[in-house]
């Protein structure tokens, strides 16, 4: 947060007085100034020789700190701003992407669940070829089953592309645990549905 000092040159009440008066509470940034008691800080200006103009620095400073933040927003306006700033990455299965709106969220973790050979897997193999040759980024791939096929992948990156063309850049865009079941099975002591978990990292999302 910025220092009460800074903000002097375009807020005149911000003065050395104010920041003095600030300081001997403890506040001596806008940060220290929101955690602050007001009510007790506007009690203790009665005591200053100097409280009109002290009184309106408080003033000043507060509706600094409300004109820069965000508008409140209902559930419904956060699910639009939602649905308007979504950016996700394409899986290459035209009737997922369609069932999931536009494909894999980045920055959130999708799983996938069901039986043995319901598909999981090539699923998987397949957002992974796409993911790499679209966007020409970097896949991790944990296999900890033991069902990872390159032959496949190949099989996926030739039906749309020479992979001759292909450049996959350095930057991770997804990575696939295949499958947590197998991970987690074992430290419970029992079995179940097998589950696949997506992390989809675009790492522009994080910075």
């Amino acid at each position: 947060m910025a220092p009460l000092e800074a903000l002097e040159r375009d807020y005149p009440l911000i003065d050395s007085n104010f920041r003095m008066f600030c300081a001997s509470h403890g506040i001596f940034t806008v940060e220290d100034f929101l955690v602050h008691d007001l009510n007790a800080l506007e009690a203790f200006t009665e005591q200053d020789y100097a409280r009109d103009k002290i009184k309106q620095g408080i003033a000043q400073l507060f509706s600094i700190i409300l004109s820069q933040r965000r508008p409140w927003l209902n559930g419904l306006e956060l699910l639009e701003e939602a649905q308007l700033n979504k950016r996700c990455l394409l899986t290459g299965c035209e009737r997922i992407d369609f069932l999931l709106q536009g494909g894999l969220c980045t920055g959130h973790v999708t799983e996938l669940v069901g039986p043995s050979s319901s598909g999981k897997t090539q699923v998987c193999l397949k957002a992974a070829s796409h993911v790499a040759r679209k966007y020409s980024g970097t896949v991790m791939y944990f296999d900890s089953g033991n069902s990872f096929s390159p032959k496949r992948v190949a099989q996926f990156l030739t039906q749309s592309s020479d992979p001759a063309n292909i450049e996959i850049g350095s930057q991770v865009r997804m990575l696939i645990i295949d499958s947590l079941s197998s991970l987690i099975a074992p430290v419970l002591g029992g079995g179940g549905a097998h589950g696949i978990g997506y992390v989809n990292t675009d790492l522009s999302f994080h910075c």
